[in-house]
């Protein structure tokens, strides 16, 4: 069973990622943020609608346990009862397409200033972690 783990270890690390790639994945996390934002603004242009995500709690009949002592041995006791469920809703809301548009623009001149100033970083990393 000890050895099962220690083979496993190995196996989680590489996981993980090489040292490389974990430094030029760590310099250009603002980058990919700014990426996904990019997508879902071009995603909302195309679409001509964004998506809202909300919480909403509905109540379920469900089993559970009984109250009171239970016996040692013996099955468990349950009854109905209700109990809050949280589900995740995606609505559709309007957009402005002028806004989303300004907002794209704006995006892709941060994404331009991002990519300058990581480029020497991720250089950085692969001279310092050669594969």
């Amino acid at each position: 069973m000890r050895t099962r783990a220690l083979l496993l270890i190995p196996l989680a690390l590489v996981a993980c990622g090489t040292p490389q790639e974990q430094c030029i994945r760590r310099e250009t996390g603002e980058l990919r943020k700014i990426e996904r934002l990019i997508a879902e603004t071009e995603g909302n242009l195309a679409r001509g609608y964004a998506y809202d995500y909300r919480e909403v709690t509905r109540w379920a009949w469900v089993a559970c346990i009984a109250p009171g002592p239970q016996t040692p041995g013996t099955r468990v006791r349950t009854q109905m009862c209700w109990e809050p469920q949280e589900d995740t809703v995606r609505e559709e809301v309007p957009i402005d397409p002028a806004a989303e548009k300004r907002k794209l623009a704006g995006l892709t001149e941060r994404r331009a200033a991002l990519m300058k100033a990581a480029a020497p970083a991720v250089a950085a990393c692969k001279a310092a972690y050669p594969e």
